[in-house]
C-alpha cells in the first residue's frame, strides 16, 4: 500500500483529500502546517507528498527546500496544491524542483491520475538507478584517496582556541583533522560570531576556497588541543584534477555543505530558540557518539545564533524538564527523543 503525506492547513480540504485517497487504497498521513509536514516526511518517508503552497509556520516552498536537500526525502515525488489564482506560485514551485501541481478546487479524477502517474514515474526511476544498473564513480574511493594524501603530510599541533586562519586570508592548504575539534565561524560587523560547522576527527575543511581560488569567507579556530594535517594547495588540486573518484567525493562534500547551510538558515528563520538548541544538542551528541560531552555556552550560542544568556536559560529549562543534566561545562543528555521531538 502506497503512503501519501498530505500537508494542508485547511481542515476541510485536508479531510477531503484524506477521505478520497483512503477510499482508493492509499495509506494517508496528514499535517496541518509545513513544519509538522517536514517532521512527518522525515519520519514516515512517504511514497508521495501533496503540499499546499500558502501555509502558516512554514510555507510549501520552505517544505520543498528542506526535503529536497535531505537524503531521506529528496527522491520523493512532490506535488503542490495551489489555487488557480496563484500561477506565479506554482511556476516558482516547479522551478524549485516540484514534480507537478494540482489546482484547487480539484477534480477527483485529476487528483488520482496525477498521483498515479507520479508514483509510476518514481518507480521507473528507482529501477533505472538500482545498483545493478548504475556505473557511478564510487565517491568512497575518493575519500580514501584524500585521506591517503593527507596522511603523507606531517601533523601540526595546535593549542586550544588557537586561530588556524582568519576570514579574508589567502587559502594555502587543505586541512584534515587528525584529532581534536575545529570550529568554522563567521563574524559580523559588530564582532558577533556564528558557528557554521564543528569539524571533528576525520573531517576535511578549507577545500571550497581552494577550488574556487577565493579568499576565506570564514575563520577557523581550534575548540580544544588539536592535531591537523596540512596538504599544500598544489598537491590537493593535482589530485583532484587527475582522479575522478576524488572529484566525485568533493562534489558530494560540497553538496552536503550547501544543504547544511541552507538547513541552518531555515532553522534560524523558522524555529524557536528551544528547538534550535535542542537540535544542536542532539547533533553534537551524535557527532561525539556520546550522550555526555563538554560544550561551552558561548560556543553553543554561536551555533544556534542567539545570545549566551538565552542558551543558559534554555539549558536550565531542559534540566528542570529532565531532558538533560548539567555538571559545570559538561552536558549529559537524558532524554534524546524529547529533544529530537521538540516542537518548533
Amino acid at each position: 500500500m502506497k503512503k501519501i503525506l498530505v500537508i494542508e492547513d485547511n481542515l476541510e480540504v485536508r479531510e477531503n483529500l484524506e477521505e478520497i485517497l483512503e477510499l482508493y487504497g492509499y495509506d494517508v498521513e496528514t499535517a496541518e502546517n509545513g513544519k509538522i509536514g517536514v517532521h512527518k516526511a522525515l519520519e514516515k518517508q512517504p511514497d508521495l507528498i501533496l503540499c499546499d503552497v500558502m501555509m502558516p509556520e512554514l510555507d510549501g516552498f520552505g517544505v520543498l527546500n528542506i526535503l529536497s536537500r535531505k537524503d531521506k526525502t529528496n527522491g520523493i515525488p512532490f506535488v503542490f496544491l495551489t489555487a488557480k489564482s496563484e500561477k506565479e506560485d506554482w511556476r516558482r514551485g516547479m522551478n524549485l524542483g516540484a514534480d507537478d501541481y494540482i489546482t484547487k478546487p480539484f477534480y477527483k479524477d485529476e487528483l488520482l491520475n496525477t498521483i498515479e502517474i507520479r508514483l509510476k514515474k518514481s518507480e521507473a526511476l528507482k529501477k533505472r538507478l538500482s545498483p545493478a544498473s548504475t556505473s557511478f564513480v564510487d565517491a568512497t574511493q575518493g575519500a580514501i584517496e584524500l585521506k591517503k594524501l593527507s596522511e603523507s603530510h606531517a601533523i601540526k599541533e595546535f593549542k586550544k582556541k588557537e586561530t588556524i586562519f582568519w576570514e579574508q586570508d589567502l587559502p594555502k592548504y587543505l586541512y584534515f583533522v587528525d584529532s581534536g575539534k575545529v570550529k568554522l565561524y563567521k563574524t559580523n560587523d559588530y564582532g558577533k560570531e556564528l558557528i557554521i560547522k564543528i569539524c571533528g576527527t576525520g573531517d576535511f575543511f578549507g577545500y571550497t576556497n581552494l577550488i574556487e581560488g577565493k579568499l576565506y569567507n570564514f575563520s577557523a579556530q581550534t575548540v580544544d588541543k588539536s592535531a591537523l594535517r596540512l596538504v599544500p594547495k598544489k598537491n590537493f588540486l593535482e589530485l583532484m584534477n587527475s582522479n575522478k573518484a576524488v572529484s566525485a567525493q568533493l562534489i558530494k562534500l560540497l553538496a552536503n555543505n550547501v544543504a547544511a547551510k541552507e538547513g541552518q538558515l531555515l532553522h534560524l528563520a523558522y524555529d524557536s530558540i528551544r528547538k534550535r538548541i535542542a537540535d544542536a544538542l542532539v547533533e553534537i551528541s551524535e557527532r561525539e557518539k556520546s550522550n555526555t560531552f563538554i560544550m561551552l555556552r558561548e560556543d553553543l550560542a554561536q551555533i544556534v545564533g542567539t545570545a549566551k544568556e538565552s542558551v543558559i536559560r534554555t539549558l536550565a529549562e531542559f534540566k528542570k524538564d529532565g531532558y538533560i543534566d548539567i555538571q559545570r561545562s559538561k552536558i549529559i543528555i537524558l532524554k534524546k527523543n524529547k529533544l529530537r521531538e521538540m516542537p518548533g
